[in-house]
């Protein structure tokens, strides 16, 4: 089942506050410490942080927590800390904890299905992290009811990579049942999402949503932002010299093997 409206808050606060302390240098352990007496006491969260703690001790990860408290944390949740802990994989655990933090953030206000679905449907697919387990964590969500969890199991799994995502929206919405005489399906999208999603079949499906969460205010993923250093004037200048040098010592060794080509530098007519 869904949890209180204050367990969300105190989850949104309490993943940023995580971040943020991972930044400025604390361990997991020290950030968790003092989460624990920080949170409102009211929330069933700090219980949760002490099952964290006491399986970090044991382990070193918080996934295997989760996975045991399902009750609490979402299957969603569990699955993208555990991809974030993985020595193998490339997915940033801060850029988890902030997926994390949004995401809390809109189960907050007023969630939608539809909301919680193109969110974490895009967070899979922006950072790659497959659709083999990523789409039981999206279907055994509490969010969706049974209709939903048929579509993500069995249409959307089968289908994903082969159909257009925007396509397989489109005939699941109110919109395409205005305009179609067939047996009407089970619908899981509005006239809104049906218009947006017709209109970006063909496209880039990050495309679609970029525009849902334009024009039906559903959460942005959180993005890597790559920021490019600035050279070092002195490196820049070493660099340059080091430049011409090698163009003077290309010079020379042609003086020494008989002589420089001169031809080269001419301007043709």
């Amino acid at each position: 089942m869904m949890l209180e409206r204050e367990e969300y808050v105190e989850q949104t606060f309490f993943f940023r506050t995580f971040r943020e302390r991972l930044d400025d240098g604390y361990s997991t352990q020290e950030i968790l410490y003092g989460m624990k007496s920080e949170l409102l006491s009211a929330v069933n969260l700090p219980i949760a942080i002490g099952v964290l703690l006491t399986e970090i001790k044991l382990s070193g990860r918080m996934s295997n927590a989760m996975q045991r408290i399902l009750h609490y944390f979402t299957p969603f949740q569990v699955f993208i800390v555990k991809e974030a802990e993985k020595e193998e994989g490339r997915f940033d655990f801060r850029i988890a904890l902030q997926i994390l933090e949004r995401e809390a953030r809109y189960r907050s206000e007023s969630p939608t299905p539809q909301g919680s679905f193109f969110y974490q449907f895009e967070t899979l697919s922006r950072n790659r992290l497959g659709f083999d387990h990523g789409l039981d964590a999206i279907a055994n969500d509490p969010i969706f009811d049974e209709n939903w969890k048929y579509w993500i199991n069995v249409v959307l799994r089968r289908q994903v990579g082969i159909i257009d995502i925007a396509r397989l929206i489109y005939v699941r919405s109110e919109f395409y049942q205005l305009q179609d005489d067939e047996e009407p399906q089970p619908v899981l999208f509005g006239e809104r999402e049906g218009r947006i999603a017709k209109a970006s079949i063909g496209r880039d499906p990050l495309f679609l949503f970029s525009a849902l969460s334009r024009h039906l205010d559903y959460p942005v993923v959180p993005r890597i932002i790559q920021v490019k250093e600035l050279e070092d004037p002195a490196v820049a200048d070493l660099r340059r010299k080091l430049e011409l040098l090698e163009k003077k010592l290309q010079l020379l060794q042609e003086e020494l093997r008989g002589g420089i080509n001169l031809e080269r530098f001419y301007v043709k007519e």
